[in-house]
């Protein structure tokens, strides 16, 4: 969906579409309404990751996530400043952006892989390869 400011919570900095704010017991995050990538401010990635069912908020397809790996060079939806590339340091195949001053953004499926971590990752990052030599 377009993004329209009295709809939704943010624009989307990959797509440019509408994000809205879902809630996950008590933990909100901004979900966009087309790529269904994922806006988290402060540690609400962590606190997610911690409870039960938080990976039920990742509700996008990890194959799409993929697709928009290469838009990496975008600007935090609240301050508008380029974000980081970055990758998490338990599974390097997970690329994500990073704004120091607000928070970061995951594209489809990536939360829901951060939050199992497992034998796999290992192969998925010998796979995707290192952000720092890919895509840097």
């Amino acid at each position: 969906m377009e993004h329209d400011a009295a709809t939704h919570s943010l624009k989307c900095p990959k797509c440019q579409h509408g994000m809205e704010e879902v809630t996950h017991e008590g933990v909100a995050i901004d979900r966009c309404t087309h790529c269904k990538g994922m806006w988290f401010d402060a540690d609400e990635a962590h606190r997610l990751k911690d409870l039960k069912d938080g990976h039920l908020l990742d509700i996008g397809d990890p194959k799409d996530g993929w697709k928009w790996d290469s838009h990496a060079d975008i600007k935090c939806p609240h301050c508008g400043k380029q974000m980081e590339k970055a990758s998490d340091s338990k599974q390097k195949h997970i690329w994500y952006e990073v704004c120091r001053d607000h928070g970061m953004f995951m594209d489809a499926g990536e939360f829901k892989d951060f939050k199992f971590e497992s034998l796999l990752d290992r192969f998925r990052s010998l796979i995707k390869g290192n952000r720092a030599n890919i895509a840097p």
